[in-house]
């Protein structure tokens, strides 16, 4: 099976459609998806062989790896600027795998405390219950940073924009503080998508996707992946995961390399809608604020800029009157769907309070400035003036 990736710099949208091309002999111009958990040796001494040492191109079984899986990890690992990468079946089991397969009980973790309600739950209860210990700081506070992290602090991790306030993080400033005593830096980039962000470039040491949202991007399959050096994907990250079982399905992978075609097309779109958006909302009646990381009165505007080539796909903004006008909002909208994803080529939108967050405490939210009248609109593909319409329309319904 040939490689086909060429030895001269691509950019990034020609590595989207040919890095880790894999042909076989029949050369096909589409990916192949290899649908077997298992491979044939063609006599015991290589089977040994294959168990002691793999070549560069050889499988023992899907969970440990697969051509069709490999083809996307190191499609994602070109297109991230990573040594390699680690395909899992889950955003969140990647969120896991990250941090469960280098830490042991009585290590020092710090996290920003804005995050997705279930990297909170792996953080306080499935990390702490073995012995972790974990100190939440703000993460927009670079001082609760720097007095947080310790000399043996082994690992930092945080949402590049925090689901979903989206506060953005000073990527750079906190790795600073982070590799100064050694701990190694583990960013969700979801919100930032590949295509905006340049996190390894920025100081981190691991990047962490949810591929379900804008990697896929059309809302078809779960898929998660972990990009970093070789050393930590291979000796750290993968033998945590062939031994639990989070790898990514071959049919997954191949979605997901398809996708990888259009995802910049995709993201750059959904970006200059949501800034369109954002701009329509903010001053809004019926909104009493509006939070999006390419608005200027956004707090973290001037790093976001800094950091980001745009301002991502992710709007939120507070309806006046709480979940009850909220709620008007949501069941108002015609074209916006109300679900729980995001980075969908459809808009979607969802009410966090009690949705994605519903597991906090209502003075946990209130912390996280997540309100009862908070809302997280993901922007999708369709005509920005139909979406704003939509909006506005629908704005109009939720007042009394």
């Amino acid at each position: 099976m040939k490689d086909t990736t060429g030895a001269r710099p691509w950019n990034k949208r020609t590595r989207a459609v040919h890095a880790g091309t894999r042909r076989s002999q029949y050369g096909e111009v589409s990916e192949a998806i290899f649908l077997t958990q298992g491979f044939v040796y063609d006599t015991a001494e290589a089977a040994e062989a294959r168990f002691v040492e793999l070549g560069e191109d050889e499988f023992i079984y899907a969970r440990y790896g697969n051509p069709t899986v490999r083809m996307f990890e190191e499609r994602i690992a070109a297109l991230e600027g990573a040594e390699d990468a680690f395909a899992t079946a889950s955003g969140m089991a990647a969120v896991n795998a990250a941090l469960v397969s280098m830490l042991r009980a009585g290590d020092h973790v710090v996290a920003a405390r804005a995050l997705f309600g279930s990297c909170l739950y792996i953080l306080e209860e499935v990390l702490t219950r073995y012995g972790v210990e974990v100190s939440f700081v703000d993460g927009t506070d670079l001082s609760q940073w720097e007095k947080a992290i310790r000399p043996g602090t082994k690992a930092v991790f945080f949402e590049s924009i925090s689901n979903p306030t989206l506060e953005v993080i000073d990527i750079a400033a906190v790795s600073r503080l982070a590799h100064a005593v050694g701990a190694l830096v583990i960013v969700d980039n979801v919100f930032a998508t590949p295509v905006f962000q340049d996190t390894l470039g920025l100081g981190a040491d691991v990047v962490v996707y949810s591929a379900t949202k804008h990697i896929d991007g059309q809302g078809r399959v779960l898929g998660g992946v972990i990009l970093g050096t070789r050393q930590f994907i291979r000796k750290t990250v993968e033998p945590y995961l062939k031994h639990t079982g989070g790898a990514m399905s071959p049919f997954t992978a191949w979605v997901m390399l398809k996708s990888l075609e259009t995802m910049e097309l995709r993201c750059r779109a959904q970006a200059a809608s949501a800034l369109a958006i954002a701009e329509a909302l903010e001053g809004a009646p019926g909104l009493t604020r509006v939070l999006f990381p390419g608005l200027p009165s956004h707090p973290q505007h001037d790093l976001a800029a800094a950091q980001m080539e745009a301002g991502g796909t992710v709007i939120a903004f507070e309806v006046e009157g709480g979940q009850e006008a909220a709620f008007r909002l949501l069941n108002a909208l015609e074209i916006i769907t109300i679900s729980n994803n995001l980075g969908d080529a459809k808009s979607i939108i969802t009410h966090p309070a009690t949705t994605t967050h519903q597991r906090l405490t209502e003075d946990q939210r209130q912390a996280l400035g997540i309100t009862r009248g908070l809302l997280r609109l993901s922007v999708g593909l369709e005509d920005t003036g139909d979406l704003i319409a939509d909006l506005t329309a629908a704005l109009a319904a939720a007042r009394p």
